[in-house]
């Protein structure tokens, strides 16, 4: 039958080889179509001989074909008989009803028999609480807490609390089994902690701890503390049981230890009928010193490690996860009074001593290394290092303590100087005694980069004292306290910077030695800080070195010195103008009280003068003070020549006054002139040198006007024309305007005024 299931191909039955795409002739579709004929034939002779040797095997199909047809035939009639009865006779509601009663009896058979069993595990669950408590009635504490155990899990509860109420819809008997399971939680756990503070009690009078192995508490005698912590164990509450225990241990044991007001004393009971030890009792024995001494660090370690010990045999039993949650428990608080009472007290004051700290330190890392061994602490977790971490950090911790020392200090000594000088002192280093008695001056300070002197306040003086003592140890100093203590002496430098303006900011507003100290101060630190890189920094360590910088302080005091200055000039200027503002103008001193009223004013003016001299000339450097009189002096001056020289109409007697007056003025204020006019210019500022020739010409023009106002007209115009008035610092318009107000209207008048106006001087 192959042949049936065989592809034809075409080409095969062609004679030719041409390609298939090729159109076929006549000749091949002639042959093709034979030959196709011959194949068909083939096939149906196959087919003839494959079912004449099958014949019996097609016979057989068709039977049973046939028999299944008939059979059919025969089950649709039965069908339509019973549809026939059915619809003649109808009982599907009996059927219906029937199954639908057998269906509900079945359901109600399954919910009695859950119900059945539910309630059997309700009343397995109450056997079971029943068997908790008879055990706990018994001593069997262990027991006890393994049934809860189970408990707890067979009524769905997570935690060891109530707080896992029944979930809304559950059946409300599965409350009460979570209620019931944590009522016998609460007393198996209040069972417990009875019987820890049964066993572990604390003397505070004898200052003694008992440690009991046998208990007896409600009527159960004989019961172990080896099973009360097994129990306590198995119910997942130890630490709530040992934490009572260890906050009195830390108490009255480790915190007399650490502070060395006490040494322990241990003492074992034995039971001798049992054969075993019955009781372990540690006696704190107060030192001779109630209040301590210098904590040893070696013997101090000794007894906590005793004491660790002591606890280890009598409480935990050698029992490592004992130990270690009671350690949980202990070992902040104690790791923390050590540091407070011990290691922080004996991190060295000098640098010179961090060498002797190493020996502390390996105490320290031994001791903690002991406390591992006892399980006390976490071999493996580094946070319960903390006492050898400390140690280790020394250093920084020797930084911290000398940062807080000296800031502390640099601020002390800031708040607690008053600013003021000994009342002697000016009369001692005014004139021509300040040169003499400058070297007996112990605040007397020589500015760096300058060859001048001035005096500064004992807090500046102190306070650089300071940060050069500080930034001396940075030299010697390891890099990382070298770049604390660098940044400490910049922060004491600002400390100044931040307090003394405000502390004395009603000083500022008025003219005193105070503002006056305060400029030196600033003058001389900016000056000092300048010096800082020059003298230290080369011995810096080379971290440190590549930091530190000084020269962005300098500018900030320097800044500061100035803005003080200017302060206290423009006080001066402002009352020496009120002063001036009383005399009116200078208008009609040929009146006697306009006289007096004006001679009042220059008084006023030369008090001022003389007071400002007073401060600023001992304490000032002599430049500073110069410059300062010399820009105080010019306004004075140029304000009374401005003030007389507006003066509109002035009749002959009123011109004796106002001569008097300014002659008056430079009698009060000849002392002070002669210094100021005899300073040598010599390697002065260019601005310094103007404002002095301002000065001299203010002067002059006020002593010229002076004679002015006693001089004939033809002498005042001829004093024109020679320029003697215009190097006076005479305008044009002031000498017109001085003729106008002196001299009445005339031929001559006119004269002078023209010939003013038309001179070429300038």
């Amino acid at each position: 039958m192959d042949v049936l299931f065989e592809t034809i191909n075409v080409q095969d039955l062609l004679s030719s080889s041409e390609s298939p795409s090729s159109p076929l002739s006549a000749p091949d579709l002639r042959l093709l179509i034979s030959r196709l004929d011959a194949h068909s034939l083939r096939i149906k002779s196959t087919v003839q001989s494959y079912l004449l040797s099958h014949h019996a095997d097609f016979s057989s199909l068709f039977s049973q074909c046939s028999d299944v047809v008939s059979k059919s035939d025969h089950l649709s009639g039965d069908i339509v008989s019973l549809l026939n009865l059915i619809s003649d006779q109808p009982i599907e509601a009996d059927v219906e009803r029937i199954i639908r009663e057998i269906v509900d009896k079945r359901r109600e058979a399954r919910e009695k028999k859950e119900i059945l069993d539910f309630v059997g595990v309700v009343l397995e669950l109450d056997r079971k609480f029943g068997v908790v408590r008879d055990h706990m009635k018994n001593g069997r504490v262990v027991e006890a807490a393994e049934g809860l155990r189970e408990l707890k899990e067979a009524v769905g509860l997570k935690g060891n609390s109530d707080s896992e109420a029944a979930v809304e819809g559950d059946p409300v008997v599965y409350g009460i089994l979570k209620k019931q399971w944590t009522d016998c939680f609460e007393e198996i756990q209040d069972f417990l902690l009875r019987c820890m503070e049964s066993a572990v009690q604390f003397e505070e009078e004898g200052n003694a701890v008992h440690i009991k192995h046998e208990l007896s508490i409600d009527g159960i005698d004989g019961l172990e503390l080896y099973t009360v912590l097994q129990a306590l164990n198995v119910a997942d509450i130890l630490d709530y049981g040992l934490a009572k225990v260890a906050d009195l241990i830390t108490k009255y044991v480790l915190n007399p230890i650490i502070s060395c007001r006490a040494t322990p004393s241990f003492i074992e009971e034995m039971n001798h009928e049992a054969g075993h030890v019955s009781e372990g009792v540690l006696k704190m024995v107060p030192s001779v010193d109630p209040k301590g001494s210098k904590v040893d660090g070696e013997l101090m370690y000794s007894y906590i490690v005793q004491i660790i010990e002591f606890v280890n045999k009598f409480l935990c039993f050698h029992n490592g996860s004992w130990m270690c949650c009671f350690g949980r428990l202990t070992w902040s608080r104690m790791s923390d009074m050590i540091i407070s009472n011990f290691l922080s007290k004996v991190v060295p004051d000098d640098a010179s001593k961090l060498a002797e700290f190493q020996e502390i330190r390996k105490l320290t890392i031994d001791f903690e290394t002991t406390l591992k061994e006892l399980m006390f602490i976490s071999p493996s977790d580094g946070k319960d290092e903390k006492l050898s971490k400390f140690a280790d950090n020394v250093e920084v911790h020797f930084a911290s303590r000398k940062k807080i020392q000296i800031l502390a200090k640099a601020r002390s000594l800031l708040l607690q100087c008053n600013f003021s000088l000994p009342q002697d002192y000016i009369t001692k280093n005014s004139g021509i005694n300040k040169e003499e008695h400058a070297e007996n001056i112990p605040n007397h300070v020589v500015l760096l980069f300058s060859s001048e002197k001035c005096v500064v306040s004992e807090a500046a003086r102190q306070l650089m004292e300071l940060v050069h003592q500080t930034l001396t140890d940075v030299c010697l100093l390891p890099p990382k306290v070298g770049l604390e203590f660098y940044h400490t002496a910049r922060n004491a430098l600002v400390l100044y910077e931040a307090i003394i303006p405000v502390k004395l900011q009603r000083q500022l507003d008025s003219i005193n030695q105070a503002a006056v100290l305060i400029h030196n101060d600033c003058l001389y630190l900016s000056q000092e800080i300048l010096g800082l890189a020059f003298e230290y920094r080369p011995y810096f360590p080379s971290s440190v070195k590549e930091l530190a910088v000084f020269v962005d302080l300098a500018p900030r005091f320097q800044l500061m010195a100035e803005e003080v200055l200017q302060r206290q000039v423009q006080l001066v200027i402002y009352n020496l103008n009120q002063a001036i503002d009383g005399a009116y103008g200078f208008q009609n001193t040929h009146q006697m009280k306009q006289f007096e009223s004006a001679k009042f004013c220059i008084d006023q003016v030369a008090f001022i003068i003389e007071k400002v001299h007073i401060i600023w000339e001992p304490l000032l450097l002599p430049s500073v003070y110069e410059q300062s009189m010399t820009m105080i002096l010019e306004v004075v001056f140029s304000r009374i020549a401005k003030e007389i020289l507006l003066l509109d109409d002035m009749a002959a007697e009123e011109t004796m006054q106002l001569q008097r007056l300014i002659q008056l003025l430079f009698e009060h204020l000849s002392s002070l002139l002669e210094p100021l006019l005899a300073v040598d210019l010599s390697g002065t500022a260019q601005e310094a040198i103007e404002e002095r020739e301002y000065f001299i010409l203010s002067i002059r023009k006020l002593r010229k006007l002076a004679e002015l106002l006693d001089m004939p007209l033809k002498l005042i115009t001829a004093a024109w024309e020679s320029g003697e008035l215009a190097d006076c610092n005479f305008t044009p318009s002031e000498v017109e305007d001085f003729i106008r107000a002196i001299f009445t209207d005339s031929p001559l008048r006119k004269e002078c005024l023209f010939r003013i106006d038309n001179s070429n001087i300038r």
